[in-house]
């Protein structure tokens, strides 16, 4: 009976930390698209089956054997992906490492960043180099899963943003060390102080922690840094100037933002009257940037006013001709109806003398929560030629990226070409250089859902839409947030499709610099834009509040794909 036990405790864990994809015992006829794809670039790499474990744990990983043409259209496989998820190190969440890495396994991630929120406690114990030895525990115990060691920056002046290194000998050490030079909850060292957030100086040292990144990678201090920022119009202090700073500061090190925040579960119905998916439920304050219209603190189908909005803040980057790449992540505190509760203090201990919660307890009834598991409902679809962390970090930082909710669809890939499809392209993050006049294309290969999403329901794509805007020069008014040449300009209707098609849909003659991008969506909540009917027709509406379920209303969103005019 022993044995028996024994047996179905091993059988449950593997279940647990191998998605069906990457389980070897799972014939390939049982794999949706998505996991089917995942599992060849693993066999391509020599990653897969008894080798998998130890050849996913950190170093150099072998190139992939790839029929991969030339320029900017590379043969991809997407890595699934949340790089803003909590645990006991940070004073507002409850789990430890371990829950939320078997979570993400079982979610099917394929990889994830831990990103703990700085603070006093978190900095007097150390910070992240008393995180190391959890870190390096969750990775021995899921060794299919790409572990990143991060820190939820508070940028000074501004929001927060996830910070990330490759991992390597110095990847706690660096974090550490700008934990204490840059963040602006630890440091008040600008001038103002901190009853005054936007100041110049404050604005400066920003970009100042930025370029002292991109140092420490062109050192060898690590081999790769990364910065995206987090949820930017949640309280409105993420100015359109500053955003732009801090791209400029260094494209390759910050690389964009959350185009979807985390807490989507936060308006499911029975929350808070006035609660709303991603925890928007603040107005302007006196430390928000005044330009912003009150629009801007909601969400969208659960995304960001700045990537929702045809023609707004995310455009406006974008037709500056420049990569600013979106993500969707979990930033995983508290999950809904979790029946966990943090831990017991032991007398005299509190968060700002240990730096860490208690472990949590098992209740066995629902807790107070916002948030889905990592990977449940949010995931950011990294394209990769191989497998590995510095692989991810290249996609990420190329813009090979597309996010969804709730499991909307299996897979996209998406290619511009030029008159002819069998002729140079170039995919998403890439530029496709043609000469004026030429005809132009898109080729979306769309895969539906293949099974019940993590809601129990199987996702119906209703359909794609194509954005596209005219490129510029860099804004002369460096906090204008509107791109008045973008708009939707393309709608096609996929209801009823289902498996894998390909859409070939003409873009036109070009005859200036632009830009495309896509969305899509269930159909089941959509409207005019906030910009207007003529500019985008049915894009994403916000909920009442207090009733957002997020399986109701689920969309993707692809990054940018640009095109340069040749004289």
């Amino acid at each position: 009976m022993t044995g028996d036990r024994d047996v179905t405790r091993a059988d449950a864990e593997r279940q647990h930390l191998l998605p069906v994809w990457a389980d070897p015992e799972v014939p390939e006829e049982r794999l949706d698209a998505q996991g089917l794809s995942r599992r060849r670039l693993l066999r391509r790499t020599g990653l897969f089956g008894a080798g998998f474990a130890a050849a996913s744990l950190v170093g150099p990983q072998p190139a992939a054997a790839q029929r991969t043409p030339a320029g900017d259209d590379p043969d991809l496989v997407y890595l699934v992906g949340d790089h803003h998820v909590h645990t006991v190190y940070s004073h507002d969440a409850k789990y430890t490492f371990s829950q939320q890495a078997l979570r993400a396994a079982q979610f099917g991630l394929d990889w994830m960043v831990f990103t703990e929120h700085s603070n006093i406690g978190h900095a007097d114990a150390g910070g992240a180099l008393a995180e190391r030895a959890e870190v390096l525990k969750a990775r021995a115990e899921n060794p299919r899963l790409l572990i990143f060691q991060g820190l939820e920056w508070y940028i000074p002046a501004a929001e927060h943003g996830t910070v990330f290194a490759a991992p390597g000998e110095n990847e706690a050490e660096i974090l550490r060390q700008f934990e204490l030079a840059y963040d602006g909850k630890l440091l008040k060292r600008a001038e103002g102080g901190p009853a005054h957030p936007d100041t110049p100086g404050n604005e400066a040292l920003a970009v100042e922690a930025i370029k002292w990144l991109a140092e420490r990678k062109r050192t060898g201090f690590v081999d790769d840094v990364l910065v995206l920022a987090n949820h930017p119009s949640r309280l409105g202090i993420d100015s359109p100037h500053e955003l732009r700073a801090w791209r400029d500061a260094d494209p390759d090190i910050m690389i964009g933002m959350e185009g979807a925040p985390g807490a989507q579960g936060a308006a499911l119905p029975g929350r808070g009257a006035a609660s709303v998916r991603g925890e928007y439920e603040n107005k302007p304050s006196a430390q928000s940037w005044p330009g912003y219209p009150a629009e801007a603190y909601v969400t969208y189908g659960g995304f960001d006013w700045m990537t929702a909005t045809v023609g707004g803040l995310w455009d406006a980057l974008l037709s500056e001709g420049k990569l600013f790449s979106i993500t969707s992540n979990s930033d995983n505190h508290r999950t809904v109806y979790d029946t966990w509760r943090n831990g017991d203090w032991p007398a005299g201990k509190n968060f700002d003398n240990t730096g860490k919660l208690p472990d949590p307890v098992d209740t066995g009834t629902p807790q107070p929560g916002s948030d889905l598991w990592p990977g449940q409902f949010s995931r950011t679809h990294v394209g990769v030629t191989k497998y590995g962390y510095r692989e991810v970090m290249a996609g990420l930082r190329a813009g090979r990226v597309w996010v969804d909710h709730g499991q909307l669809i299996d897979g996209i890939d998406v290619r511009l070409v030029g008159a002819s499809p069998r002729g140079a392209g170039t995919t998403l993050g890439g530029r496709l250089r043609v000469g004026r006049g030429q005809q132009v294309f898109l080729l979306v290969t769309i895969t539906t859902a293949s099974r019940p999403n993590y809601h129990g329901e199987l996702p119906k794509l209703a359909h794609v839409d194509v954005i596209k805007g005219s490129v510029r020069a860099p804004a002369q008014d460096r906090d204008a947030w509107r791109a008045p040449d973008t708009r939707m300009v393309h709608s096609i209707d996929v209801g009823g499709r289902t498996g894998t098609y390909t859409l070939r849909i003409p873009v036109g003659r070009v005859t200036e610099p632009c830009y495309l991008r896509l969305r899509g969506s269930d159909g089941r909540r959509n409207g005019p834009g906030l910009l207007g009917r003529a500019i985008d027709p049915h894009g994403p509406i916000a909920h009442p509040p207090g009733d957002g379920d997020p399986w109701l209303d689920t969309w993707f969103y692809t990054n940018p794909i640009f095109v340069d005019v040749e004289p």
